[in-house]
This record gives C-alpha cells, structure tokens and sequence, in this order.
C-alpha cells in the first residue's frame, strides 16, 4: 500500500461484489485494502491509516450497521467516513445506516459512475479536513513563536532593563514573562550573596 495515497477499504463478503466495486474505482489514485468480515475490517484499521470503508450490510459475522456503531464508537476511527453499498435498499435501512454513522447510502445494483463521485466526493472531504487541521497546527506554532523571545532585545548595558514594546524600559523578569509563559523565583547567586550577606558567607564556611 502506498501510504501517500488515500486508502480505500472495500468490505463485502462475496469476492464478485468486491471485484464490481474495485473495477468503478480502480483508476483513481488510491490505495485499496479488502476486508471479508467485519474482524478483518477491524484488523485494518489496527494496521493502516483509512481514509474511507466502503461497506455491506450482510457480512458473515456481524451486520455492517453494528460495525459502523462500533467503529463511530471508537475515538482513532470516529472520523473515518463509511459508505454503505448494500442490496438492502428499503427506506428503513437507509435510515438505519445513517444513524449508524454511515456518510452515504448506495443500493445495488448501483452505477459505477454514481459510486464513482460519491467515493471522489467523501474523500476529499476527508483530505480537506486534514489539511485544514495542518494548517491550524501550523498556525498555532507560528503563533506560539511569536511569544517567544526571538531576535535582537535592547537592554540596557548597565542596569540590565529592557526596553519593551511600547518604547518603555522594564525589568527582564517582566518583559520575559509577558512575551511567554515562564514563571521566575528569586534567589541569590553566590557572587551577590557575598556581596550583600558577606558575614552569612563567613558564618557558613565556619559551620
């Protein structure tokens, strides 16, 4: 499987459906995966990253509106559409799919062009829904770094004040913590605590 494209997983039971459905979308740049039960649909997902499940109703071990619920239920798959391709096509069952989670409901026989689109059409849904949330990872990056401390700070060479934003010169402590999200706690380096509790220094050598 080529983990650039998008992949396809076709889910039916009976090799001659799955062949019908494969042939419609063969042409596209996708990558296929075939599952003939909803255990090996399930061992898929555990291994590959899916993009969309084209599924039946009637699958040997469980009922594909059961798998869809138990798929929807899962928070790494919740987010993965499922067409329904089945030859159950009464209004019930289409009403059944979709509470299930299912995206889309096609009835067979269906039309390899009809398919088609509505495979085109979730996937890129499914892509430009990705890409979106890349671009806000991004975003969000890009924000984080412009609170950070980045390029060239005036400060003062003398008493160690920085000249903020607004033209105003302030405490490095202060300036630090309003361009980002550190906190300070105060101590003293060895060379100050000399300098200003010589005696402490004394005492404590002594001790």
């Amino acid at each position: 499987m080529d983990a650039q494209k998008p992949l396809i997983v076709i889910v039916d039971d009976i090799q001659e459906n799955v062949r019908i459905l494969h042939h419609a979308i063969k042409d596209e740049p996708y990558s296929f995966a075939i599952a003939y039960s909803g255990k090996e649909l399930l061992q898929i997902l555990e291994q590959h990253q899916v993009t969309l499940i084209l599924l039946d109703v009637m699958l040997p071990d469980i009922d594909g509106f059961t798998l869809a619920q138990q798929i929807r239920s899962e928070p790494r798959f919740k987010e993965i559409p499922i067409i329904f391709v089945t030859a159950r096509s009464e209004q019930e069952d289409r009403l059944r799919g979709f509470e299930a989670g299912g995206v889309d409901y096609v009835s067979k026989p269906f039309d390899s062009r009809e398919i088609l689109q509505r495979v085109r059409t979730h996937v890129n849904l499914r892509r430009a829904l990705e890409e979106q949330r890349r671009l806000n990872k991004e975003l969000q990056a890009a924000l984080d770094r412009v609170k950070t401390l980045e390029g060239i700070i005036p400060i003062c060479s003398k008493c160690k004040k920085v000249r903020d934003d607004e033209g105003y010169w302030t405490q490095v402590e202060r300036y630090v913590t309003e361009h980002t999200k550190a906190m300070f706690s105060h101590s003293l380096c060895p060379d100050c605590a000399t300098q200003y509790f010589p005696q402490d220094i004394i005492d404590e050598k002594k001790g």
